[in-house]
């Protein structure tokens, strides 16, 4: 019998409090704008402050977290985001609204690195960030059904406080230090497939898709960032219309989450990336240029739900490039640059030129940059690796990652990689002689059991 798997619970948490203030940028920039009497580029400048402070503590943490232990660093990070946004949420002075944003984005930063991390050592790293995606989305939805209906700039940044009250409880049953198995298994990996501090395979490819993958969140998070104000302005909905077109945009995302994991690598990786980022490009420009209920409903849903699609394919890619993670992590971070430039962008783009060309500019970059994409998944395409194969064995959490994803691992031989040599052991002593006769039926060891 199979051990039944546990949920980790703590970790879910963990991730939800941290991806939700990207998850209600939107709302977010909207209500700063009108609370505060902002201009709209003044408004996308506080996001995107708020995502970089976010995106440095990732690049500032991802080594320290074995080190300094999760549940320091998670109390850390839950601290400062109910410090950060509820102080923001409590004062009209642009200055300390900035402050606290930026205090807020360091504080959900290292929440979002902390839950990274250890759930890259779960056994089923994919199932705990797609019940993390699944909690942000909901929670999320949850938020833009209510938040429209009161008044206040802050009601969004409140939220975002009082998440990170609720999950502080859970971080008690976080590890409190080094994780000496954690840290063995990555020796062990890196003594097994060789790769221990040396260069870093497919530096070209990995290269390009670093630079790819930050225009590519770039343009996502540019719309995301001004979605609330082409739906108020150009739409013609209420706020609260807008609420639920987002929800429900959120609820297809699950619905692609959900999608992802089931459709895994049937198709490869060369199709959904190119394919899905050309399908993301007409959504954009449509939503862009929505100038009622339909268009603006259609073009924001059918781009949430292809978008976490997209990324889960991403995600794989760049784990594939190397066993040991360290494209994966430097991918990651140059997505969350990108990530923490898109509000400004979008602003920018939209008080020069308008929604319509700002979305037809993100459109085009993209289209652009889905060639090197698709190039990078189509070069450095490899062997599957099947998830079955990693547990029996007991490879390296990292590794899992890659089964999960449909990608291949460091551990498993590529297409054209040389075969290792076979070398013949001499036994000493005499040959056992062959049974005459079957013993009695008894249950075996399946194949490659331990």
């Amino acid at each position: 019998m199979y051990a039944p798997r546990t949920t980790p619970w703590p970790l879910v948490a963990l991730f939800t409090a941290g991806y939700l203030a990207p998850y209600l940028l939107p709302t977010t920039v909207g209500r700063l704008e009108r609370g505060l009497d902002l201009t709209p580029t003044q408004a996308g400048g506080v996001g995107s402050l708020l995502l970089l402070s976010s995106a440095a503590a990732g690049f500032l943490l991802a080594s320290r977290v074995e080190r300094t232990g999760a549940r320091t660093l998670a109390r850390l990070g839950l601290v400062l985001a109910a410090v950060g946004y509820g102080g923001a949420a409590l004062t009209t002075s642009v200055p300390a609204v900035v402050a606290g944003a930026v205090v807020g984005g360091f504080g959900s930063g290292t929440a979002t690195t902390v839950a990274a991390t250890r759930i890259a050592a779960e056994k089923d790293p994919h199932r705990a960030s797609a019940l993390g995606l699944l909690s942000v989305s909901a929670l999320a939805g949850v938020v833009y059904l209510t938040v429209p209906h009161l008044p206040g700039h802050g009601l969004t940044l409140a939220a975002i406080a009082l998440t990170a009250l609720a999950v502080w409880p859970l971080t008690a049953r976080l590890p409190g230090g080094t994780a000496g198995m954690a840290a063995q298994a990555a020796v062990g990996s890196a003594e097994a497939d060789g790769s221990g501090a040396g260069r870093l395979p497919y530096r070209r490819s990995g290269m390009v898709l670093a630079g790819t993958m930050l225009l590519w969140s770039l343009a996502q998070n540019a719309l995301w960032g001004v979605s609330g104000r082409i739906g108020v302005g150009q739409a013609h909905l209420s706020e609260p219309a807008v609420g639920v077109v987002f929800a429900v945009a959120l609820g297809a995302g699950l619905l692609g989450v959900l999608g992802a994991g089931a459709l895994g690598s049937r198709l490869g990786r060369a199709l959904p990336i190119g394919g899905g980022t050309v399908v993301i490009a007409c959504c954009i420009a449509l939503s862009a240029s929505a100038t009622g209920l339909g268009s603006f409903a259609f073009g924001e849903i059918a781009w949430n739900t292809l978008y976490p699609v997209v990324l889960s394919y991403l995600i794989g890619l760049a784990a594939s490039l190397d066993a040991r993670g360290r494209w994966a992590v430097l991918v990651g971070s140059a997505s969350s640059l990108g990530t923490a430039a898109g509000p400004l962008t979008g602003s920018v783009l939209s008080a020069q030129a308008g929604f319509p060309v700002m979305g037809a500019v993100l459109a085009v970059g993209l289209l652009l940059v889905a060639v090197p994409m698709t190039g990078v998944a189509l070069h450095a395409g490899g062997r599957a690796l099947l998830p079955g194969a990693v547990r029996r064995r007991g490879g390296h959490p990292a590794a899992v990652v890659a089964a999960t994803t449909g990608t291949p691992s460091g551990a498993v031989p590529e297409v054209g990689a040389p075969e290792q040599p076979v070398v013949e052991i001499t036994l000493d002593g005499a040959a056992v002689p062959a049974r005459g006769e079957y013993d009695t039926a008894a249950a075996t060891q399946a194949p490659g059991g331990v």
